[in-house]
């Protein structure tokens, strides 16, 4: 069988509700960790354990890579009232006028973004308005991009002075976008607990919750057993929430994703033969995603920084090239990195929409610390891709031992 003809019913597994934890608990490496000893090298049978999240480092190989997502959580969700008294909520998911997240956020005055709206058949026409004291804040619908809205927000001060920027506004106005499945209102204390401690760049509207766990402690500790750390950016998107609807994976469309990775970042994992741990599932789609857009630069050193983006299907592809003459994962890394020189950069910005599902072959990552993901989704599917297909022994492990499940539940090492 194919990655294509996968059947998402074969990723199915019974989560009651009262194993998906609701809230965090108060010391976040306080959670369990469940370590995944695959077959590796040595062929012998897979074996799961557990331990408390703060050991992590003791299972990690000395003068390892490990990689971060410093993406932070932004206020994305916005209330606006009707003079009629309806309520509509604008959801931000993407800039679309600036584009680019770091000039969005620095501007002033005016923006468009690309949103969801709820209750958008009571927003037909006109602009709605949200005051807060000296702040006033108007929103225009300007038409529809694919499933979204696109949105354009004003905002003005009553004393005539200078506007704030857009990242203050959000963060006066908006509110944080915890994930659906939690079935309650967001709460103060998540501004703190559903940010990892390493978030720096403002981006995302769902956390990439593996890092959750991490305290300065256990980070300190990564330092002290002589793993290196670095971070790199991939803005997570409502789609990471998307169900799988249909019935073949060929059939789901893979939403997009932007990512930033700092030129230094290239040159460590060189030194480490292109090979890291990676903490989440974001920082695997996008250290996966970085072996591809080698591979376009050394088929042509000419392209253009958005020609990087990888789509979908792309490492699927079938290629009249033998497995041996593929190149390797420090040759596109080495490729990306020369490219990057030429162009002066030092970051590169670009996109990914890879799916990874069974049948893919990981270039980079070789470890993988993740959560306990939804039943039929595509992060799950990328678990099994890792762990060889052996994605139920861990998850009725985790369900036996009682692991708590999703955002704000326990965690895994997972070492194939």
């Amino acid at each position: 069988m194919t990655t294509k003809e996968i059947q998402i019913s074969e990723y199915n597994y019974a989560l009651p509700d009262e194993r998906i934890a609701k809230f965090p608990l108060t010391e976040r490496d306080h959670s369990k960790l469940l370590v995944y000893q695959g077959r590796g090298t040595t062929g012998q049978e897979p074996s799961v354990g557990e331990d408390m999240f703060y050991n992590l480092p003791n299972y990690l190989p000395k003068g390892a890579l490990m990689v971060f997502n410093n993406t932070k959580v932004i206020q994305a969700r916005m209330h606006f009232r009707k003079d009629t008294g309806a309520l509509i909520e604008v959801f931000l998911l993407e800039p679309a006028d600036p584009s680019d997240y770091e000039l969005m956020f620095q501007t002033v005055g005016r923006c468009k973004w690309y949103c969801l709206v709820g209750n958008l058949k009571k927003w037909k026409e006109g602009t709605l308005t949200i005051e807060q004291g000296q702040l006033t804040v108007k929103a225009t619908r300007k038409g529809e991009h694919g499933t979204s809205q696109v949105v354009e927000f004003e905002w003005t001060m009553a004393d005539g002075a200078c506007p704030p920027s857009f990242a203050e506004v959000i963060d006066a106005l908006g509110e944080l976008p915890i994930p659906p499945y939690l079935n309650r209102a967001t709460q103060e204390s998540d501004k703190t607990t559903y940010q990892t401690v390493y978030s720096k760049i403002k981006g995302s509207v769902a956390a990439p919750t593996a890092g959750l766990h991490f305290t300065e402690r256990v980070l300190a500790d990564l330092d002290a057993h002589g793993i290196e750390r670095e971070e790199l950016t991939l803005h997570v998107g409502a789609g990471t929430f998307k169900p799988v609807k249909s019935e073949r994976i060929a059939d789901h469309q893979m939403h997009t994703e932007y990512i930033s990775v700092r030129r230094h970042t290239l040159e460590r994992l060189i030194v480490h033969d292109a090979k890291a741990i990676a903490v989440g599932t974001t920082s695997v789609r996008t250290l996966e995603s970085l072996y591809y857009m080698g591979k376009k630069v050394i088929g042509n050193p000419h392209l253009r920084e958005e020609e990087l983006h990888v789509s979908q299907w792309e490492p699927y592809y079938d290629e009249p090239i033998p497995d041996n003459q593929q190149p390797t994962a420090k040759e596109c890394i080495q490729a990306l990195l020369d490219w990057m020189n030429t162009q002066q950069l030092t970051v590169l910005h670009s996109s990914t929409q890879i799916i990874i599902a069974p049948g893919y072959e990981y270039k980079i990552v070789k470890m993988l610390v993740t959560n306990f993901h939804q039943p039929q989704s595509t992060l799950l599917l990328l678990v099994s891709a890792f762990v060889k297909g052996d994605w139920h022994r861990i998850y009725d492990y985790a369900l036996a031992h009682d692991f708590r499940f999703l955002s704000y539940g326990d965690s895994s090492l997972l070492i194939p």
